[in-house]
């Protein structure tokens, strides 16, 4: 994967050279791309993820959909501001840094999303950003999957076994929760949204991170779910 930059207007874009290209007949590389109004205005919104920042999906090509994710604050600090965040560097933003994340473990050959772009529009002494990935397809939340009842003891090995190659990777996934865990029409399961997570050598961190998952899973009320998932970790 070749990732290029290219700059427009007072904004930064980071792209996948190799799929993503500014050519007649494609979507041109442009901060536009990563605003809702134009994809709405093509009729080419098929779908909208819950949860903070509205995460869209797009029908990009006639054989595959992307999923663009803004980036969008939580907590206390989105009542200042939703949105923006500090400037400390185009390297240091949240959008740059997960795409960067993200393609180094697509190309190690790890269940993530192939990233596509990310956009970065600078104002002064802040930033908004998005970031664009390909939607894995018919995938669905391990939570719904699990409140659905369509999750057996099979599965939850199998995502205790994924778990583990990121850890093996060094992926300290800050949040690690039923949402992020996407299961194809496989039965694969995949690992989503990277913002804030980082490469670390091995500590406390992989059992945090495995925590932070079981106390998802009690929220969901889904009985020995985490046990046979730390089964599939062990292995």
């Amino acid at each position: 994967m070749r990732l290029a930059a290219l700059r427009q207007r007072n904004s930064l874009i980071l792209h996948d050279a190799d799929s993503l290209c500014d050519a007649p007949g494609t979507h041109q590389i442009h901060p536009d791309l990563f605003t809702a109004n134009y994809w709405r205005k093509r009729d080419l919104v098929v779908g909208e993820a819950p949860g903070r920042g509205s995460s869209l999906f797009l029908q990009a090509t006639p054989t595959e959909q992307w999923a663009l994710r803004p980036y969008r604050r939580g907590g206390m600090v989105a009542k200042l501001s939703a949105k923006r965040y500090l400037w400390t560097g185009i390297e240091r933003t949240r959008a740059f840094r997960e795409l960067r994340l993200t393609a180094t473990l697509y190309e190690q050959g790890l269940p993530v999303p192939r990233p596509v772009a990310s956009c970065v529009t600078r104002y002064g002494f802040t930033y908004e950003a998005a970031l664009i990935t390909v939607r894995i397809d018919g995938a669905r939340a391990l939570a719904e999957q699990l409140v659905n009842h369509h999750a057996d003891e099979a599965l939850l090995r199998r995502v205790g076994a994924m778990i583990k190659r990121f850890h093996q990777a060094g992926l300290d996934h800050v949040d690690l929760n039923a949402r992020n865990i996407l299961i194809d029409t496989r039965g694969t399961p995949w690992l989503i949204d990277l913002d804030r997570c980082r490469l670390r050598p091995p500590g406390h961190w992989q059992a945090s991170n495995l925590n932070r998952l079981a106390r998802s899973l009690d929220k969901l009320d889904v009985g020995l779910t985490m046990e046979s998932i730390k089964l599939g970790y062990a292995q």
